[in-house]
This record gives C-alpha cells, sequence and structure tokens, in this order.
C-alpha cells in the first residue's frame, strides 16, 4: 500500500496486546510439548486451496460472507477498488483502485472492454459523463485522463449482444494538477471539477481543456458538490470553511469561516446540495451538520460520530436529508425543523456512502462489507446487500434496471440486482 493511499478503518486489534497470566502454569519448555495437528496431504491442499492458511496480514479485514447476493463479479483488479461509475446510455462500467488501473468492463457478463494503464498512482476517481460519450479518471497524485467513447470495427460477440457492439475508448486529453481530493462532472455540461490538497480548485471545460482556478488558501479542499441549478460549487475545506462559489465569475457568494459563530471547528469533511432549492449542508469530523443559504447557515444539528456523507431527498413532499457516520449512524433530518426525523437502525459499521434510489428509501454502504437499504420515514431496515468480504468503499445505482454496482477492500466490484422498493 502507498504511502497517500485512502487511509483504511483503524483496527480494533492494532492496540491488543498478549499478557501472559502466571496462573495459567509454565508456558512450555520446548517444541516437543506442544500438541500437533496431524492433516494428510490431501487435507493440506484442501486447505490451501480454499485460503484457510491466508496470512494475517493479507486476511485480517476480510471476513466470511454469509451469502453472495450479487448477480455478477468483477475479479480483474489485483487492489483495493475505490471508484466506479455505470455508463448512463449503455451497458458499459468502469472501475479504478490502487493497482493504479481503470478497467472498463461489460456490466452484464464481466467482460473487459479496455484496461487503461496510464495512471502512475491509486486511482480515486471515475466518472462518466451525462450523456456517456466521455469518461475522466484521475488518481491521487492528480493525473487527469480523458476519454472518448467511439465505435470501432471490432467488438466481440458477447459485447454485441449486451448494447456495447464495437465500443472503444481513446485518450483525447490529460492534466497534472498535483495532489487532487475529489472530482466531480457539470451535471449537463462537459465542465469538470476537481479540489486539490492546497485548497485550489480546477475548473476545466473539455474536451478543449480550457481552465479556470478558484483560487484557496493552502489548506486542502475536502469535497465539492454542484448546486442544484448548475451554476454554484459549494465546497468545504479542512480548516472547517465552507464556501458557496459562482462557477462563472470565480467568486466566493457565501462563506462560512472563523469570523461566523456557526463555523466547523474541526475539518469540514463533506457537502450536500439540496435539487429543488438553494439549501445546502455541510458536516464534520465532530459530527456538526450546518444548513446553509446563499445568504449563510440557517441552522445546525448534532450526528453521532465523523461525518462521512450527506444527501437531500429527492422528493419535492418528503424535505429531509440524511447524513451517515463513521459510528454508523444512519440519520434523517427534518431540516426545516432541525430535527431528528428518524435515525436508522444501527448499520453494521461505520459508513461510505449514503444515496437516496427514490423519494423514501436510502441506500447505505459500510465498513463491513454489505450495503443496506433503509426506509426513511421510519428508520427500518428494508433488505440487505452481502458478499463483499471487506469494506464497501463506493457505489452507483442504475435506477432504469435497478442495478448496483460496488467496489471494495476485497480488491472486486459486485453487481447486484436492487429488489423491489414498495414505497
Amino acid at each position: 500500500m502507498r504511502d497517500n493511499t485512502p487511509p483504511r478503518p483503524a483496527d480494533i486489534e492494532d492496540d491488543f496486546e498478549e499478557v501472559y497470566d502466571e496462573n495459567d502454569g509454565p508456558p512450555p519448555e520446548d517444541d516437543d510439548d506442544l500438541e500437533m495437528e496431524e492433516i494428510t496431504l490431501e487435507e493440506l491442499e484442501s486447505r490451501l486451496q480454499t485460503g484457510a492458511y491466508d496470512s494475517d496480514e493479507e486476511g485480517e479485514n476480510r471476513k466470511s460472507p454469509v451469502q453472495d447476493d450479487s448477480i455478477l463479479t468483477f475479479q480483474q483488479h489485483s487492489a483495493p477498488v475505490f471508484a466506479c461509475a455505470f455508463n448512463p446510455q449503455n451497458n458499459i462500467c468502469a472501475t479504478g483502485g490502487e493497482d493504479d488501473k481503470v478497467y472498463v468492463w461489460n456490466r452484464n457478463t464481466g467482460e473487459v472492454i479496455q484496461e487503461i494503464t496510464d495512471h502512475k498512482d491509486t486511482v480515486t476517481e471515475v466518472h462518466f459523463n451525462h450523456d456517456g460519450t466521455y469518461l475522466a479518471t484521475g488518481d491521487m497524485a492528480g493525473e487527469i485522463l480523458l476519454h472518448k467513447l467511439q465505435e470501432s470495427s471490432g467488438g466481440s460477440t458477447e459485447n454485441e449482444g449486451a448494447g456495447v457492439a464495437g465500443v472503444t475508448l481513446r485518450k483525447v486529453w490529460e492534466y497534472s494538477m498535483g495532489d487532487m481530493s475529489w472530482m466531480r462532472w457539470h451535471k449537463g455540461a462537459n465542465v469538470l471539477i476537481a479540489g486539490s490538497e492546497d485548497g485550489e480548485i480546477y475548473v476545466f471545460r473539455l474536451p478543449a481543456g480550457d481552465c479556470k482556478i478558484l483560487p484557496g488558501q493552502g489548506v486542502r479542499c475536502e469535497s465539492g458538490e454542484i448546486t442544484g441549478d448548475g451554476k454554484k460549487l459549494y465546497a468545504s475545506y479542512n480548516n472547517g470553511t465552507v464556501k458557496l462559489w459562482d462557477i462563472k465569475t470565480a467568486t466566493v457568494v457565501m462563506e462560512i469561516d472563523e469570523h461566523n459563530p456557526m463555523v466547523h471547528q474541526e475539518g469540514s469533511t463533506t457537502v450536500a446540495c439540496d435539487k429543488e432549492s438553494p439549501l445546502y449542508m455541510s458536516g464534520d469530523e465532530n459530527g456538526k451538520i450546518i444548513f446553509s443559504t446563499p445568504n449563510g447557515p440557517v441552522g445546525m444539528v448534532e450526528a453521532n460520530g465523523a461525518v462521512e456523507c450527506l444527501a437531500f431527498s429527492p422528493s419535492a413532499d418528503f424535505r429531509m436529508a440524511a447524513s451517515g457516520t463513521l459510528h454508523g449512524q444512519v440519520a434523517i433530518w427534518d431540516h426545516s425543523k432541525l430535527s431528528l426525523r428518524a435515525e436508522c437502525e444501527h448499520a453494521d459499521d461505520g459508513v461510505t456512502k449514503i444515496q437516496w434510489i427514490s423519494d423514501f428509501t436510502i441506500l447505505v454502504s459500510t465498513l463491513q462489507g454489505n450495503v443496506i437499504a433503509y426506509d426513511a420515514r421510519t428508520g427500518q431496515r428494508k433488505f440487505t446487500l452481502s458478499g463483499h468480504l471487506a469494506e464497501v468503499y463506493t457505489f452507483c445505482y442504475d435506477p432504469k434496471e435497478s442495478l448496483l454496482l460496488t467496489v471494495s477492500e476485497d480488491n472486486s466490484a459486485k453487481i447486484f440486482k436492487v429488489p423491489e422498493l414498495g414505497d
């Protein structure tokens, strides 16, 4: 694992210290006093094949799932997988990870369409643009690659039957911006936005490559989200500052900094924007969640643990917001009353991502390797999708086909069929 690879969750056993109790009797004097298990050669081969003798270093964060609910497992990556995306126009998906590779593959069959090997550091960002014609990928060193999807005369028979006949990717642009912290496409234009370690935010018009920079203050820009009207960007920083940027003019419309009594005292970790109204929220390492408008903060609530992810409900009638923390709390907030609407049944472990997939259903990925669906009205668990052997880092959802793509510490990506929601 590289020094700059996204950190793993702390292992509880790291602080464990084995203590010998003298009441247990004297330790054995030599190996002859130890009882040795006798096994046959056939038993040894069987255990090796099933991974019974995997090293602790390889398997300390692995678990054996009760069942694998996925319909397809993609296992081409040789290291943890951190990023994934569905193409909105066909059956192509893409994944990227610590092996410095991006795989573009058929989500119906798992067949590799193209392997991108130009990255030299851990790939943390993989995104198709709004109409599926471009794929942008980024790594932790700040190398951004843009590939254009185009038809070719080749293509396997297997792909032809899956809606991806003769598709290849051609690199049309690349840029090195220095250490990158996040990257997003604009929702309706070929504009790519990326935050950096020094706080600068790069705005690229592609494929031409025209660039403007929203200036930083020397502190890491932790997260950024484009507002519902597509004209502004809400960004959070490691010093607790939150800014609302006008993308066109590159000016700050609103800022919550140390001069505001509601400022985040610790690093602001994540942000979210309501699609229907100019309402935004930001969370921090202490559990504080601030709701804001273009005029400034309007209120706050407290979650249990460091806030890892936030999301507004898509419903015009159910005006709620969801938060997930590294303590495993999943909470539904009534932002009009600044009160807790429902606390979901405790997740297996820390939460890595939350997404509303209908007016009343949220999907939550966890460090335990599961994806859980909750009814946001009551907090009750609707179903759990299992199969990964370690943390699920992120996921993406195709509402048309009810398909879910997940990526994990266990070096794999999986496709799940999401059950009927019954909202």
